[in-house]
């Protein structure tokens, strides 16, 4: 079923959290949330092998937002993550997710925060609950977190609190939880004590299995630049200076994102298109046409946009915005180095975003080397290069002599 599955508006979503992801700019499910979501929605347990990186935060967020009673003040998911970092994310996730649900609070729990700023966050009433193990078992032996109103427990990245020596906690975290609750299992690995915890405690689990695409083109050279949100624009055109392309391709999130940055590369001397969701088709191959024939050298897209597009002249794709997914980077750098050429994928990623390049080179088992931006001097020297190339050709193209006298005189 997941397979027909192309447009978030085929998975009985209400219009609110729909709004919410046109407004982020997702423009269709990935693999887990396709499978995923509907099994969710329906009530059944769930076990999933999926890689970090595959969108798996929003394939069981998405389903909880959904059941949520918001005048019910009480804890009615609960999400164990293996670090305070991913709760942290995870929490931030179901926040932006939860942007049209007025009256929505999640609450990260962690050790090293203080006790007492989580004390009063429950007295006040959550709907969702994030947290490591450890300080979960510490407010269920307090009495401080209360399970009586939970609906759905979700276990995300269960191999690697396994690895951390937390599965013991979680075992013991799920016999406290009231016995018709939903449990989703996440996993990048199905090892026999993760097999076993989902043997003990999920009821009839459906299971979906994601195989992590690993089809990278060997002939693609990967690298990355760390930059902050607020310069990726500089970032791209000292790029665009120095590296010699021929038809360039790149990447953003969201229809809007892509009209914006092609406006503005247009304003620093780039002609360039957009290329996302909105265009008519009729638009949509005109552009691409002139991708083709030399009428243009730089197209901004959306991942849905530029499904299938085959152009052999793309030499770079740069990932503006880096990918929601490890499945939409495999298929963004799989535009260059087409026909057997070879081809540059470079990808802009932001301090917070590491996790998700080192997903990246997981799923993909291919290290991206990291670059540093085209200095000011390199810079000079790229258009000093490039001017006495010119020079050259028209001594070569040209009969000069007239010229070249009236010099000597």
């Amino acid at each position: 079923m997941s397979d027909s599955i192309e447009r978030f508006d085929q998975l009985a979503l209400s219009d609110r959290l729909l709004g919410t992801l046109k407004d982020i700019g997702y423009e269709a499910p990935s693999p887990i949330q396709a499978a995923t979501i509907p099994l969710l929605l329906e009530g059944h347990d769930l076990i999933g092998q999926a890689q970090t990186g595959t969108g798996k935060t929003a394939a069981f967020a998405l389903p909880v937002l959904e059941r949520l009673d918001l005048a019910d003040r009480r804890p009615q998911a609960l999400v164990l993550t293996p670090t305070r970092e991913l709760a942290i994310q995870v929490a931030e996730a179901f926040q932006g997710y939860a942007r049209h649900l007025p009256g929505f609070h999640v609450l990260p729990i962690y050790g090293g925060q203080s006790m007492g700023i989580q004390l009063r966050h429950l007295k006040r009433g959550v709907h969702v609950v994030v947290g490591t193990p450890g300080r979960v078992m510490d407010h269920l032996r307090r009495e401080t977190l209360s399970l009586e109103a939970l609906r759905t427990v979700v276990l995300d990245e269960a191999d690697e609190m396994l690895r951390m020596g937390f599965i013991e906690d979680v075992d013991w975290i799920l016999e406290q939880t009231p016995p018709e609750r939903q449990i989703a299992l996440f996993s990048a690995t199905m090892p026999d004590p993760i097999r076993q915890v989902a043997h003990r405690h999920l009821r009839n689990p459906r299971e979906v299995k994601i195989k992590a695409s690993t089809a990278t083109v060997e002939t693609v050279r990967q690298r990355y630049c760390q930059v902050g949100a607020q310069h990726k624009l500089d970032a791209l055109t000292r790029v665009l200076e120095v590296e010699d392309t021929d038809a360039v391709l790149i990447f953003v999130r969201t229809k809007i994102a892509a009209t914006e940055l092609a406006e503005r590369l247009e304003a620093r001397g780039y002609p360039s298109a957009a290329l996302h969701g909105d265009m008519t088709q009729a638009l949509r191959e005109r552009t691409i046409e002139q991708l083709k024939n030399n009428g243009l050298d730089i197209v901004v897209a959306t991942d849905v946009a530029a499904r299938g597009l085959d152009v052999q002249r793309i030499s770079h794709v740069i990932n503006y915005d880096i990918p929601n997914d490890t499945e939409a980077y495999v298929h963004r750098i799989g535009r260059t180095a087409r026909a057997g050429r070879a081809g540059d994928a470079i990808l802009f990623v932001t301090p917070r975003e590491l996790r998700m390049l080192r997903a990246i080179e997981k799923a993909t088992r291919q290290p991206i080397e990291r670059m540093q931006l085209p200095t000011p001097e390199a810079i000079t020297g790229h258009r000093l290069t490039q001017f006495k190339q010119q020079v050259g050709e028209i001594f070569a193209s040209q009969d000069l002599a007239f010229f070249q006298g009236v010099v000597a005189e």
